[in-house]
């Protein structure tokens, strides 16, 4: 829980490390995790994101044996993410274990891994040692070979094609926008969402991605347009407000009660739920009503591996269901590959300007968004799930010839 950091620890982010720096290679790490920016902030002022790369910062300049590192992508956009994964692997010869729910992430850090299973609250299970891609196609497979044990249904990635325009309608146009703050500048390239579709939306923090999803829901208008879309939306925020009330006063739908897992939190307020519960319950909220639009802001925020797992799985039955249009950000790269048929890219300088991209195929998506962040996925053979080709390897240089970041088969 990294936003507790600032209540036990007082200072700048440079005094607090000077203090704990035994390595002597505190300037090193603080330019390879990209925090010249926070240096002489107040630890009160950091954002969650800063708290955590403090919190990184803090652990590897340790004179150690061995580094523990629990669930250090919480907070962090796509970039930092993969740029975290870059430092802990070159930190050569020194032991690290990590706990991780971004699947991408630690298939990319680790050379092995366990996975634990069993029932929240009840048990857990730790299975022997595996090597990272047998271990993580197991955990997706929900089947563990050397134990002989089945914990979950398959979870199975698919190539998709484009879909056809005679699958889809048109469900609205809308223009180029721009909007203006003091200190940062976004411009969104005009373009069009479609029925049934489910579009990803990618990019580093402080871009711009919240500002669009708000724009599109009504909630702040662009400066340059009156957009007046004429739809009904329905919103999850970011950042979700816990209400005093009960869960059981949302009037959820019965069916995502039981999809999402919620129906030993109905009777609580909603100011007593964990992270992971609220995020769930907010998710159902939103899908619950009846609109045209469905934007989500951040759901895989505080959900563990399965939640994840079960959260893109029920997206794409709602949407053929429903046969509405859903937006999704998010920064967890295998969640967007898994339900995103077509793609939008948010670039530009993290609290300074941002610039949206026109809607994309999901390829052409992803190897404009891999471009940015230099780096290259393939497709694992078995389980068809994207994984980060380590860097400098035959897959990596081959794919970077061709000027592929991105392979779909």
């Amino acid at each position: 829980y990294v936003e507790a950091i600032s209540r036990h620890v007082k200072g700048s982010v440079r005094e607090i490390l000077e203090k704990g720096d035994e390595t002597g290679k505190l300037s090193d790490m603080a330019g390879k995790l990209d925090m010249h920016n926070s240096m002489e902030k107040d630890v009160g002022e950091l954002s969650g994101g800063e708290l955590q790369k403090l919190a990184i910062a803090a652990c590897l300049i340790k004179d150690a044996d061995i580094y523990l590192l629990d669930e250090p992508s919480s907070y962090l956009d796509v970039k930092e993410r993969l740029n975290l994964a870059r430092v802990v692997r070159g930190l050569g010869s020194k032991y690290v274990f990590v706990v991780e729910h971004d699947l991408v992430v630690l298939d990319y850090l680790s050379e092995y891994i366990h996975i634990i299973y069993g029932r929240k609250g009840a048990y857990g299970i730790v299975s022997g040692i595996k090597g990272v891609r047998v271990g993580v196609n197991e955990y997706l497979s929900g089947f563990l070979k050397s134990e002989n044990i089945r914990f979950r249904d398959e979870i199975r990635f698919s190539v998709k094609a484009p879909k056809d325009s005679t699958e889809r309608e048109e469900l609205v146009e809308y223009p180029r926008m721009e909007r203006k703050y003091e200190g940062f500048d976004l411009e969104v390239t005009g373009g069009g969402l479609y029925k049934p579709e489910i579009l990803g939306i990618l990019g580093p923090n402080a871009t711009g991605k919240t500002t669009f999803m708000k724009m599109l829901a009504g909630i702040e208008e662009p400066d340059n347009v009156d957009l007046g879309l004429d739809l009904t939306v329905s919103y999850k925020p970011q950042y979700i407000k816990a209400k005093k009330a009960s869960v059981a006063s949302l009037k959820l739908n019965p069916l995502l009660v039981k999809r999402m897992g919620l129906d030993y939190v109905m009777e609580k307020n909603m100011d007593q739920l964990s992270g992971g519960e609220l995020q769930r319950v907010a998710i159902a909220d939103c899908l619950s009503r009846e609109a045209d639009l469905y934007l989500l802001d951040e759901p895989s925020a505080y959900l563990d591996v399965e939640e994840r797992l079960r959260l893109v799985k029920y997206l794409k039955k709602f949407i053929e269901d429903r046969g509405g249009s859903v937006a999704v950000v998010d920064h967890d790269i295998l969640l967007i590959d898994y339900i995103s048929d077509e793609l939008m890219v948010f670039s530009g300088e993290s609290g300074r300007c941002g610039c949206a991209s026109k809607v994309m195929s999901l390829r052409d998506g992803m190897n404009k968004f891999l471009g940015e962040m230099d780096i290259t996925f393939r497709r694992d053979p078995d389980s068809g799930r994207p994984r980060a080709n380590k860097a400098g390897s035959v897959k990596d240089r081959g794919q970077r010839k061709k000027g592929q970041y991105y392979y779909i088969c």
